[in-house]
């Protein structure tokens, strides 16, 4: 019987073998994503981003979209995509910031889900096809009776994001309704960089989640670190697809086995 030094060993040479091709021979995807629709995106993020030339996926919460709908119609303008964060944006109640999962509904968090897409579709004309998970949480209620709302993503949307999760996508396998997120708020270049070469081993599909835009801190993506991130992804030698979550899941959809 091999050792679980050994079992591991031949998973992770496994891994390393990639099956999956991404267009033009890239090696990697990288889709840049904010959540909560918070006023740096717009104040700070709009110009720099048009500097830098990506385009990003922002999910939006409401009523924080209201606050700045002008912002928000540019950052369409620009091409950049617009994603469903939900109306509640409902986590655990052990964060105490918000109305708990554990007292929801299946039906109440449809209803929610269902709304916010409504009022951005109204607000900004455009239906959104991308989610992100509040918190990355997927469940709703509590003990016996805890179920999981990823089925109600997978019906609505072509993505559903999650959050804190360990590991990049692998895109022959994974589920695009439960997409894994990898934070990029408070971390330098070097940090960045390295997630990108690990996921470049196998042929993954990164997909950063930030909150805010600016200096350095606490769920802040770093302005200096995202220039240099910037220089990385664009440097044809490095091999990397940068995309919106949209246009990457469509990718995906259509060309694995």
């Amino acid at each position: 019987m091999k050792s679980r030094r050994s079992f591991l060993a031949t998973a992770l040479a496994a891994s390393a073998a990639p099956t999956f091709r991404w267009p033009d021979n890239k090696k990697l995807a990288v889709s840049l994503t904010w959540d909560d629709a918070r006023l740096s995106q717009i104040d700070t993020g709009l110009n720099l981003l048009e500097e830098l030339k990506l385009k990003g996926t922002f999910y939006l919460s409401l009523p924080a979209m209201k606050r700045r709908t002008d912002g928000w119609k540019e950052m369409m303008r620009q091409g950049h995509e617009i994603g469903n964060h939900s109306t509640a944006h409902a986590c655990t109640g052990n964060y105490r910031f918000t109305r708990a999962l554990e007292d929801f509904t299946i039906e109440e968090m449809a209803a929610d889900i269902d709304n916010a897409n409504n009022e951005i579709e109204a607000t900004l004309n455009v239906k959104p096809k991308s989610f992100a998970y509040p918190c990355g949480q997927k469940f709703i209620g509590r003990g016996k009776g805890v179920k999981s709302y990823i089925p109600l993503i997978a019906d609505r949307f072509d993505s559903g994001r999650g959050y804190l999760d360990e590991m990049p996508n692998y895109p022959e396998t994974c589920d695009l309704a439960q997409l894994m997120g990898t934070h990029f708020d408070g971390i330098d270049f070097a940090a960045m960089k390295a997630i990108l070469d690990k996921a470049a081993r196998d042929g993954r599909w990164v997909v950063f989640a930030g909150h805010e835009i600016g200096k350095s801190a606490a769920q802040t993506t770093d302005t200096e670190a995202l220039k240099q991130l910037a220089d990385y992804l664009k440097d044809p030698a490095h091999g990397i697809w940068v995309d919106t979550v949209g246009r990457i899941s469509k990718y995906v959809t259509a060309n694995r086995a």
